[in-house]
Parts: structure tokens; sequence; C-alpha cells
């Protein structure tokens, strides 16, 4: 017997809030939430719902009676298909609203934290091609729109260089033009594949583990360098120095043109001998009279205008005078450490990664800081009581941890030490929130300040300044 479709249609519902994960809201007949992936908030819909849960739905706008005042034209062409960009067809101040929403309500309801008056979200003065690092993805089936399936017709073109399909692990959306990184990315990207294509170079195939292309990344800097990696997944040199050498000639702004052959399972080239073919392997970033050495393995705040602006913030926050010991716990390349490093005493960098580390150490030298330390290994346990005893005892302490969190022997430890001062900066609110509960019995939040780093998504960054209570 045919289990029974318990999906439900509802009519003329008013879309009335933004959620997590750009997600909108509206309230059922029988007064569950249903969150609606393509709708805006002041949109009136038909909904179709697809997940059916305890306490709420999940659904899809069907149909559009009326459209919100909040409606933009999207401009990307790829919108609604390619996942990257959700909250395009909404105007960028009302963007702003929600993730302001968003972070104050994770704070007061999840971590029930008591706030000051709250400084408006400081919103990105580029709200297109502001991004410095993009990767991109080459397969030879790529994802066919629904009007090509409802076309009938026979799709010879299956090549894609693009961006994965939400939650589809093997099919690639062949992008034509992004709105996220600046020129030259698009002409690098679609000159690439059309060569490829032109010169039969097969594209990779990801269910059977076959082809020669794999992956392309291109990481743009505010100094102007440019930086392109190609990953292979099999060894051709005839073909891998024909696209290489068509790149550079086409292409002779790009100053760092790298490549990986990767023939593992997975993608990711942090495991990987990265080879380069022209030019430097490295590009730079600067910030103040500061250069961050980016390489392909580096990470780097993917906005670099508006990291600039969240390290003003966070080192305005830290409030030195100089004569303060500083501890930057998750200091990743040491940016951070870096920038704040004039005005402190001294600065202590502890980061997981190895890499991340080495060149926290190289930049520092590079730019001739001397009072800076940097430590790897995992947080909880190198942030030790015997780690604080050694290196000494921070004044101030700045934490900017993963979208999980701190571990709470980490959160255990900063409690064990008491800094008088804590700068929280946090790419999750929700987490944020949780860990300032824990530390709420010691310490009064005397500032946020939300930071919009990803226009066009509902990604948003919060930072906080914990004063130790008396």
């Amino acid at each position: 017997m045919a289990r029974k479709n318990r999906n439900k249609e509802f009519k003329n519902l008013e879309v009335i809030d933004a959620g997590a994960k750009g997600k909108s809201i509206a309230k059922a007949p029988d007064g569950k939430v249903i969150f609606i992936g393509n709708a805006v908030p002041g949109d009136v819909v038909d909904v179709q719902t697809t997940k059916k849960k305890r306490a709420f739905y999940e659904g899809t706008a069907t149909k559009i009676h009326e459209f919100s005042d909040k409606r933009v034209a999207p401009p990307c062409i790829h919108f609604s298909v390619c996942g990257g960009c959700k909250w395009q067809f909404m105007g960028y101040e009302h963007q702003l609203f929600y993730k302001q929403k968003e972070v104050t309500n994770n704070l007061t309801r999840l971590g029930k934290i008591e706030l000051p008056e709250v400084t408006p979200i400081l919103g990105s003065k580029e709200i297109y091609f502001y991004r410095n690092k993009m990767e991109f993805s080459f397969s030879d089936s790529r994802w066919l729109t629904q009007e090509e399936i409802q076309s009938g017709k026979d799709i010879e073109d299956r090549n894609a260089l693009g961006f994965h399909i939400p939650g589809m692990w093997d099919k690639i959306l062949d992008i034509k033009e992004c709105h996220l990184q600046q020129a030259p990315s698009n002409g690098i990207r679609n000159a690439i594949k059309q060569f490829a294509i032109k010169n039969n170079i097969p594209f990779f195939n990801t269910r059977d583990q076959k082809g020669m292309l794999r992956t392309l990344m291109i990481r743009t800097s505010s100094t102007g360098e440019i930086m392109v990696l190609l990953q292979f997944f099999e060894d051709n040199k005839a073909q891998r120095e024909s696209l290489l050498n068509f790149v550079a000639e086409e292409f002779p702004e790009i100053t760092s043109l790298q490549y990986v052959i990767n023939s593992k399972g997975n993608d990711t080239i942090y495991d990987q001998e990265v080879i380069c073919y022209k030019g430097q392997d490295h590009i730079f970033e600067e910030m103040e009279g500061l250069k961050f050495k980016i390489n392909a393995k580096s990470f780097y705040q993917t906005n670099s205008a508006q990291a600039y602006e969240l390290y003003k913030i966070t080192r305005d926050f830290a409030g030195l005078t100089g004569d303060e010991v500083v501890y930057d716990l998750y200091t990743g390349t040491g940016t951070i450490a870096q920038f704040i490093a004039a005005k402190a005493k001294k600065v202590v960098g502890v980061e997981a990664v190895p890499e991340a580390i080495e060149d926290a150490k190289e930049n520092a030298r590079n730019n001739n800081i001397s009072n800076t330390e940097f430590f790897v290994g995992d947080m909880k346990k190198v942030f030790t009581s015997e780690f604080v005893k050694t290196h000494g005892e921070p004044d101030v302490l700045i934490t900017d941890p993963p979208r999980d969190g701190m571990h709470k022997d980490v959160v255990a430890q900063i409690i064990g030490i008491l800094p008088q001062r804590i700068v929280y900066v946090s790419c999750n609110s929700a987490t944020q929130a949780r860990d300032l509960a824990l530390l709420d019995e010691h310490y009064k939040v005397t500032r946020t300040q939300a930071v919009d780093m990803f226009p066009q998504t509902f990604h948003v960054e919060n930072v906080v300044c914990l004063e130790r209570r008396q």
C-alpha cells in the first residue's frame, strides 16, 4: 500500500520574519512555524511543505500573491539555483536589519545576556564583488536546469566549471558570471573552461573518479595581486602545461600561477604538494602598512575591506594602552595579533593549524614585529595553567573561534585566570551566546557590534566586549 503524502499546501500566508540560515518565516493555520527558503518577509504566498517536524514545517513558496516591498531584482542569472547568495532578492538595508535582529535575539534569548545599547550593524561598502577568494569545481556531468530537462532535447554540453548544488556533493552548476569576486575572476574561469573544451581536456567525474580537471581557485588581494591554482586529478603533462601556458599568456596580470596533482578521494589540497608554475608562490595583503603573505593554503578573511573594519573594532574594544599582555586565541595566521601588536606590551597567539602558525611567524618577521609569540596545538591542550604561568597572565584576551565556538575546557580556563577584558569575535552568534552564558557570572557585556562580512548571504560576524565583574 502506497505511503500517504504527508506534505501540505497552505494558501495566502504572509511571510512575517527572517530566521536562521536564510529561511523566511510564516505561520501555518495550526500555529506552527513554516521555514521557507524562497520568500522575503512581507510576501504573501502559497506554500507547499516539504518536511514536517513536531514544532515546525519546512516548505517552498509555490505562488506569490503579493510581493514584499523589501524585494529587489537579483542581478545574478544563477540566483535561486546556485544557493550561494540566498538573500540577493532582498534589499541590502533589510538584510542588515535581519542580521542585526538575529544576533540580538541569539544573545538575549539563547544566552540570556543583559546587553548594553546595541551599536548598529556595520554594513559593507561593497555589496557585490567583495570576496578575495573563490573556489570552483569541474564536472563532466553538470547540473541541468528545470528548463533544460523539460525541453526534452538531448543535452550534449555537459561540462561545468562552477559551484556545488546545495546538498549535492556530485552535482555542479555551471557558472557563467559570478557577482562575488572582482575582475578578472569571471574572465579567467570562463577562458579556462572554453580552452579545456576546445582542446579536449577531460573534466572530472566525481562518481567514477576520473578526468583531468578537478578544481580552480582564484585569489585576489587589495594590493592588486592575483593567484590562480588549478587542481588536476590525472597527471598528463602535455595537457597540464598547455592549459597553464594558455592561462599565463592570456592573463599576464596573474602574479602567482600554481597547480596541484591530487588523485585521492577528496579534493582538499592541505595535504598535497602545491607546485608554483609561474611567478611567486604567494600574494600579499596589506593593512595599515602591515603585509600578510598569503599562500595557496593560507586562511585570510575573504572580505579584505570588511576584515579591516572588523579588526579596527576588535582593537578598539581591547582598549589597549601599551602595557598589556594580550592572548589571541584561535589566532589563525596571526593577523589580529599583529594588527594590535603596536598597542600592546606582548601578544601571544595560539592556533591548531601548524601551517597557519608558520605563516604568522613569517609575517611577523617580515613586518618587523618583535612582541608577538605564536604557538601551535589543540586549544584545550595548549591553553593550560602551565602555559599561562610560562607566558604570563593576560590582561586582555581576544578569542575568534570557529563556528562551533569555544570548547568548554577553554571557557573553564578563561574563568580560571579571569583576564580584565575579553573581546569575543564570532561568526556564529548562537554559539557565541552559549559561551557568553558560561562567562556571565564573571563578566558583563559592555559593548557589542555586528559586522556584515558577507552581503547577499545570511552570515554575520559579531564582536562583544566583556569586562570582569567587580
